[in-house]
């Protein structure tokens, strides 16, 4: 794959993401966020599966850890993402954006207990910058939590945090199932957990939420934000490798606010903007030698 290309689907990836946070800002307007969120992964799940039967030959989960590895998915790293919905409805997109950037550090706290991995005194650090980050993000008021929108950007940080463990979940089942047919079910699986939560939470949206804004909501999320997103998320991973397919994830909080700020007239504070700083800071003391190890790659140390 060429360097223009590669350079292309990074850009493309980031702004399909980007451009997600602002969508959901726009289609709470018109549709309850449990609901939304279940039918945002409904059609993705949808697009995926049928890809996967077209283009996998084992694109069914038999195995005890394919179905481990789709069942934690499904609950954590999608039916999870309902707190991001929820708390959107508060929080600007720019901000829940921003806060995803912590989705690397929680993920590396959560492998020390779930895959037995240890954090370097360097690392550890680094973790407590990136948190010291998302309290500058968040700004909790400690006499009360509910303050503001404070409750709902702790419900984002509860995201990141389902977000982070499904992953480790995925990677501790050790599923032999395809990348492409294993994220179709785990969206099949959350879809079905938000829709029975969102019954559980008494949300029965009327026919006067089918509008042109709500419709072109859910189809932007569901199409391109993800089956679009993450097909082309499995070329960076399988070209590039994990590391670098997650810098990604800190170009979309820049194409979140920006769109954001332009498009839905949203502000974003200079602590939230120092908080991202930290949390980046964070996330490079923790990953330090996977971006040694990248730099040297791209310097072409140790090529012939």
């Amino acid at each position: 794959m060429s360097r223009s290309l590669d350079a292309s689907l990074f850009l493309v990836l980031a702004v399909l993401w980007g451009l997600s946070f602002p969508a959901i800002s726009v289609g709470l307007e018109y549709l309850p966020p449990l609901l939304f969120a279940a039918v945002r992964y409904d059609i993705a799940a949808v697009l995926l599966l049928v890809a996967a039967v077209v283009r996998v030959e084992e694109w069914r989960p038999t195995a005890r850890n394919d179905l481990l590895a789709v069942a934690g998915g499904g609950v954590f790293l999608i039916a999870g993402n309902g707190l991001l919905f929820l708390g959107q409805q508060v929080v600007p997109s720019g901000v829940a954006a921003i806060l995803q950037g912590l989705v690397p550090i929680i993920t590396a706290l959560w492998a020390i207990p779930l895959l037995g991995e240890r954090l370097s005194p360097l690392g550890a650090v680094g973790a407590a910058i990136g948190f010291l980050g998302v309290g500058l993000i968040v700004q909790p008021d400690p006499g009360n939590l509910l303050a503001g929108d404070t409750a709902s950007r702790l419900l984002i940080v509860g995201q990141v945090c389902s977000v982070a463990l499904g992953g480790v979940l995925i990677q501790r089942a050790g599923p032999s199932l395809e990348q492409l047919p294993l994220v179709g079910w785990s969206m099949f699986v959350g879809a079905l957990v938000l829709h029975l939560v969102s019954l559980g939470a008494g949300e029965f949206p009327s026919a006067d939420v089918i509008v042109p804004v709500s419709l072109g909501a859910l189809l932007y999320l569901g199409v391109f934000a993800t089956a679009i997103a993450f097909m082309i998320y499995f070329t960076i991973l399988e070209e590039h490798g994990a590391f670098e397919a997650a810098l990604i994830g800190y170009l979309v909080p820049i194409v979140a606010t920006v769109a954001g700020v332009f498009l839905l007239d949203e502000s974003i504070g200079a602590l939230t903007v120092v908080g991202f700083g930290l949390v980046a800071v964070g996330f490079a003391l923790l990953k330090r030698r996977a971006i040694v190890d990248a730099v040297g790659i791209s310097a072409g140390v140790g090529s012939p």
